[in-house]
């Protein structure tokens, strides 16, 4: 097969792919759900210590509907939440929470685009209900009164402003709940010091005559903003929704407008975790690793509002009189650092930066991100460790490559003779085939070669583009010369011209044998289709292919030097 038909091939391919995701895009945006009304449901009688209740769709075993519907009764817990609320600032975050609820969550090290006109700090949870998106925290019981996530944790101390004491690890914010049963809820609350994984830790006390059972519930709750379209921006096509790891089925995923028609989920597990995911960002609620809980999906209604809610119930807990239990979870708010992430030493957590959906592309996109964070460490500039990537990469594919070039040798030095065929045979495409064949036996070429290494490599290119789209360590970092922002687009399209240049001088190189004068023409012009494309990419992204077409483009001129087959006015 000839190379450069199958370059032909897989450029129009990707022209095609990038145009039907811009379309399913759109598609998805005209056709998100409609918002789901929902009643409150509650389940009486007793349940086993330990036990997942079972979960009706709108409510868990009596867990409020979130956000907390209209009424009297929502509004004065709203209030007194709000009076209770206690501002947390360490070195990495500032949150705003009232016991039950994480309200805001501003990220002190990832500012907005100033360029853009944006000011301040990403923002993950918000409690204006335009952008709502909160973490919730409560308990259900069936043998007495339970603090859910609207009910009056109380601050233990009168500080409503913490800070992160220099020198400090960590800074504790504890908060009580008294019930008339005699049960009381101790809930603290602990940042670390350069970490993004608060630790949630609830401690039961009765103080009461009865034995008391309950179930801690934590859920995330969005209304996600509409989400950005456009080709040549990565955020269009990283995932939105969802996501969640049991240890048994492994990691699964939902975007927010099939949370409806696939069901409500109910997936019981043994540790694992839940979380919402964007770009770059994310939040998750990881329950400890021996605890049994019930992972839900579902939806509310809030004022005409979708909400989307994803929540794990339990584990429960069986707690005596003058007895205590105690459960604990962490909470992470923040992004989609593969390092930090992986300090937390929990299973599968690292697939929440979702490389691909699919298992074998996201693990051979981790092994691609961890050389390129090990170029890193050396070089200390993320330009130059994608430059470095590349290199390494096509060093190791050399001996693949090295055969493709070998084998387009060969074909360019039978052009003249395959012209004569052509001159020969006319338009008798039949005995034209035959010769040709019988040309490529006698002097032993075989043009799949040419082809073999290309379905080699693509999936370690996907994988590359997947990982630098998703990497958030690429977020805003700057290169050198005029790229100050490997996730924007080259301010003076310099990289996009270099990309077409060299697609134009590898052209120039590659036999165009077997193709009529149309599809001389299309080819010619793919240089410039490509380079259109890439115009808006971020330049970190057309940095690599920059870098991989150039070494590409040498490989290919040093074979052919090799083989005395270069062409006259290359």
């Amino acid at each position: 097969m000839n190379q450069t038909r199958v370059f032909l091939l897989f450029a129009w391919i990707a022209v095609a792919t990038l145009l039907w995701m811009e379309w399913n895009k759109e598609q998805t945006a005209a056709h998100q759900p409609a918002p789901v009304a929902t009643q409150a449901t509650t389940t009486t009688g007793g349940a086993a210590p330990g036990a997942v209740p079972n979960a009706p769709t709108a409510t868990v075993a009596g867990v409020p509907a979130a956000p907390a519907q209209p009424g009297a009764a929502a509004t004065a817990a709203t209030n007194a939440n709000a009076n209770n609320a206690v501002t947390v600032t360490t070195d990495t975050l500032r949150v705003t929470l009232d016991g039950g609820n994480v309200r805001n969550a501003e990220l002190l090290r990832f500012p907005l685009d100033a360029k853009s006109g944006e000011a301040g700090n990403v923002k993950l949870f918000d409690a204006d209900p335009a952008h709502f998106y909160e973490a919730q925290s409560g308990w259900v019981s069936n043998t007495g009164a339970a603090p859910d996530h609207l009910s009056n944790f109380v601050p233990e101390g009168a500080e409503r402003n913490v800070t992160l004491a220099s020198g400090a690890d960590a800074v504790r914010v504890p908060f009580i709940w008294t019930g008339a049963n005699g049960v009381t809820i101790r809930r603290t609350y602990t940042f670390p010091r350069g970490g993004y994984a608060i630790e949630v830790r609830d401690e039961v006390v009765n103080n009461g005559a009865a034995n008391w059972q309950g179930y801690v519930y934590r859920q995330l709750v969005r209304n996600p903003p509409p989400q950005k379209t456009g080709y040549t921006n990565p955020e269009a096509f990283a995932f939105h929704g969802a996501t969640w790891y049991t240890p048994d089925e492994k990691y699964d995923r939902r975007k927010y407008e099939d949370f409806v028609d696939d069901g409500t989920l109910d997936k019981e597990s043994t540790g694992g975790w839940i979380a919402l995911l964007q770009h770059y960002f994310f939040s998750a609620w990881i329950p400890g690793d021996k605890d049994k809980s019930k992972f839900t999906l579902t939806t509310t209604q809030q004022n005409g509002v979708t909400h989307y809610v994803v929540r794990a119930l339990g584990p429960g807990v069986n707690v005596a009189p003058g007895q205590k239990a105690e459960t604990h979870a962490r909470l992470w708010v923040g992004p989609k650092l593969v390092s930090a992430i992986e300090a937390q030493n929990v299973p599968g957590l690292t697939r929440a930066v979702d490389f691909s959906r699919f298992s074998i592309m996201a693990t051979l996109a981790g092994w691609l991100f961890f050389v390129l964070s090990a170029i890193h460490s050396v070089v200390g500039n993320w330009g130059w460790s994608i430059i470095g990537l590349v290199i390494l990469v096509r060093a190791l594919l050399y001996p693949i490559a090295a055969k493709q070039f070998q084998s387009m040798a060969k074909m360019r030095k039978l052009q003249p003779r395959m012209q004569q065929l052509k001159e020969r045979y006319g338009d008798d495409r039949q005995k034209l085939q035959l010769a040709t064949m019988e040309l490529y036996k006698k002097e032993k070429v075989n043009p799949a070669t040419g082809c073999l290494p290309l379905f080699i490599q693509m999936p370690i290119f996907l994988a590359l583009y997947w990982m630098l789209s998703e990497s958030v360590e690429l977020r805003h970092a700057p290169w050198a010369f005029w790229i100050d922002n490997l996730s924007a687009r080259d301010p003076y399209f310099i990289l996009p011209i270099l990309n077409v240049a060299i697609m134009w001088a590898t052209q120039r190189l590659s036999p165009m044998t077997g193709m009529d004068p149309t599809q001389q023409k299309m080819m010619q012009l793919m240089p410039v289709v490509i380079g259109v494309t890439m115009i808006f990419f971020p330049a970190g992204l057309v940095l690599y292919w920059v870098t991989n077409g150039a070494l590409g483009l040498l490989q290919q001129w040093w074979m052919l030097k090799r083989e005395n087959a270069l062409p006259a006015k290359a």
